[in-house]
């Protein structure tokens, strides 16, 4: 495969993944995401980098950089699919239910 192509399809999985990623951290119910939220607001509070784990916003660089890092430094390793690859299919999947119900 034309290794444009490879890091093409790379970018798309990963920018889908880091999203998926962004709103486990940000917004899901998720028992242990959501202690980990509480922790780190009463480690930081509600201002500057307290913000980070409940803004999208401020929270998805981070997450992009990081895939980004482990997509360069791996070579694009098989384990850097699966990880993003579930990722990214488990946020198209809820999208595509999401969207399908009446």
């Amino acid at each position: 495969m034309n290794q444009y192509i490879l890091w093409a399809v790379a970018a798309l999985v990963g920018i889908v993944a880091s999203a998926r990623f962004t709103r486990l951290i940000v917004a899901d119910s998720f028992p242990p995401v959501v202690a980990l939220r509480m922790w780190w607001a009463g480690r930081f509070g509600d201002d500057r980098w307290g913000l980070l784990l409940t803004c999208p916003w401020c929270f998805a660089p981070y997450a992009i950089a990081v895939d980004m890092a482990a997509a360069l430094l791996t070579d694009l390793h098989p384990a850097w699919w699966v990880i993003n690859g579930w990722l990214a299919a488990s946020y198209a999947a809820s999208w595509i239910v999401f969207h399908d119900e009446d």
